[in-house]
């Protein structure tokens, strides 16, 4: 199987975010926005380039902002500092969970592009510290919205975690007895069963801060893998294409260690993703994706 990516979905999202885009240009006199979720090496950042040109270009000329929620982890220092206060908490040793945000700086990033101020942009280095990374330079952050410039029409907000919600007390456990009856027993296969419940806990409750991060959205795309093991071989593509463009990376055992710790959000998260993250239907599109990452089915939420 190749791991060139090919898109076979815009053909999809892109009628249905025109048509939501229409709707919101007839109501509102703001910008645009649209979450975009996937796991990793789904085809993510393939989707948004086409759907951004798109954009872009004539009949539309939208100009529009992408924004990666990987733009706003922690810096490498605050990131080693959450690690060394919670150093038997393995959720939260690296980048990657709800808690490694930076979400006063999404906030306020998103908040001034509403606003139509002068924004800069975010950006997160993957490649720096051996591959645990770090945000750049705020002198190399794109400003948009500058005077005499267009002002953002449209902005697009995607990342692996973008539109999980947090489950109750309740659910979580539930879901955290259930996966550990299932290693206990032998059959169990994924992380979230190999955890402490407190560690999951802990992630709970920092995601319950996204919340109105995601209530911003004016639609939302979900790429949704059949089987969410494939994140492992998807991603281990995408860190060999890292390394031989830009000389460094993580290793392979690096990289399996890194989705172990995103893999439990994928076991409590995605089921609820499934269903509309809205109270309102018709704003969100779930793209079921195969192993190729070829859309299988298309779901209007």
């Amino acid at each position: 199987m190749s791991e060139v990516i090919i898109d076979d979905k815009s053909e999809h999202c892109i009628p249905f975010l025109l048509e939501r885009l229409e709707n919101h240009q007839k109501t509102e006199d703001r910008p645009f926005f649209l979450g975009l979720n996937g796991v990793q090496g789904a085809g993510k950042s393939t989707l948004v380039s086409t759907l951004s040109l798109t954009l872009r270009a004539e009949p539309y000329s939208l100009s529009t902002a992408v924004l990666s929620l990987d733009d706003f982890y922690l810096r490498h220092e605050d990131q080693v500092a959450l690690a060394s206060s919670h150093p038997d908490n393995l959720l939260v040793q690296h980048r990657g969970q709800p808690s490694t945000h930076e979400l006063h700086l999404l906030h306020s990033t998103l908040t001034s592009l509403a606003e139509r101020r002068l924004t800069k942009l975010p950006v997160y280095d993957k490649s720096q510290y051996q591959g645990a990374g770090d945000r750049t330079d705020t002198t190399t952050w794109e400003e948009v919205n500058r005077p005499g410039s267009s002002p953002i029409d449209v902005v697009i907000l995607e990342g692996w975690c973008v539109g999980f919600r947090a489950l109750s007390d309740a659910e979580l456990e539930a879901k955290w007895n259930e996966a550990r009856n299932l290693v206990e027993s032998g059959d169990g296969v994924g992380q979230l069963g190999r955890l402490k419940l407190s560690d999951v806990q802990f992630v709970n409750n920092a995601l319950a801060g996204y919340e109105s991060i995601w209530d911003k959205f004016d639609a939302f795309i979900h790429i949704d893998a059949k089987e969410t093991r494939w994140v492992y071989k998807w991603r281990l593509e995408a860190e060999h294409k890292m390394r031989k463009e830009k000389g460094s990376g993580m290793t392979d055992e690096q990289v399996v260690k890194f989705i172990d710790g995103y893999y439990p959000a994928y076991e409590l998260y995605t089921e609820n993703l499934r269903k509309p993250i809205f109270s309102d239907s018709g704003r969100q599109l779930r793209l079921e994706v195969d192993e190729d990452r070829k859309v299988q089915q298309v779901y209007r939420l």
